[in-house]
């Protein structure tokens, strides 16, 4: 049976866990926020009234692509192009492919980060894995562009983010609907979850600080779920509408 991704593959691994599949959903609505295309998630109305449950199907389906049957998979991918085209022809005008670039590169960087975050640092050739993932998905897409692997990966990501981001109004809108429907403690959760995840330059767009509170806690954290803990942790500062969604997003 030939799967999008190999059984064995690190990919897996990263997105068969509920806690960093929850750091890739935090440090993705960070770069959501400042992204220059974020219009693009405005104009269908979806993301101001239901930015978590927007955010939250963008990672769904990168997960369901990373355990799909191969035929699947690419169906789903053309099934995401299609959402896209539906969205351009309403608006009349073409999405571009910097911007679905941006979010493939967010999907990478986030499940390389949470994992070193929450497990060990990854090798050269685990890096490589995950970024092959997301450049065959973005191949799929007809995305014109892509490096070619992971090292210049790293130099066309830098080039973006100084490129692609940017404080708007958008922006500034958008984190106080995350507030709106997290509430207070779970949204300062969500900060101090994306300090600890995202890179410099969302930092300082954002102008958050370099420290975050949660990183004492991360020790403590990977100690509860070795005593089978971390359950009962995430059911705390999950939203309850999302809590069933996250469970089952672990792979026993």
């Amino acid at each position: 049976m030939k799967y999008f991704v190999e059984r064995n593959s690190i990919v897996r691994k990263i997105w068969g866990k509920s806690d960093t599949v929850l750091f890739i959903f935090a440090g993705s609505a960070a770069e959501f926020a400042l992204n220059k295309a974020v219009d693009w998630l405005y104009f269908t109305g979806r993301l101001p009234t239901d930015p978590l449950g927007r955010l939250f199907s963008t990672v769904s389906y990168a997960r369901r692509i990373v355990f799909a049957k191969y035929d699947e998979a690419l169906r789903t991918i053309d099934g995401i192009t299609s959402i896209h085209k539906g969205v351009e022809n309403k608006r009349g005008q073409t999405i571009p492919d910097w911007a679905y670039r941006d979010v493939l590169f967010m999907l990478i960087h986030y499940s390389i980060a949470s994992f070193e975050v929450l497990e060990r640092k990854l090798t050269d050739a685990e890096k490589e894995e995950v970024f092959d993932v997301f450049y065959r998905l973005g191949k799929r897409m007809n995305l014109q562009g892509l490096p070619e692997n992971y090292s210049v990966w790293l130099t066309v990501r830098e080039y973006d983010l100084e490129h692609d981001l940017s404080k708007s109004n958008y922006s500034l809108d958008l984190y106080k609907q995350y507030k709106k429907h997290l509430g207070a403690f779970r949204f300062r959760v969500l900060l101090e979850g994306q300090i600890i995840i995202i890179p410099d330059k969302v930092r300082r767009l954002l102008h958050f600080r370099k420290f975050s509170l949660l990183s004492p806690f991360v020790p403590l954290y990977k100690v509860s779920r070795l005593l089978k803990l971390d359950g009962f942790i995430k059911s705390i500062i999950l939203p309850p509408a999302y809590k069933k969604e996250f469970k089952e997003l672990d792979i026993t």
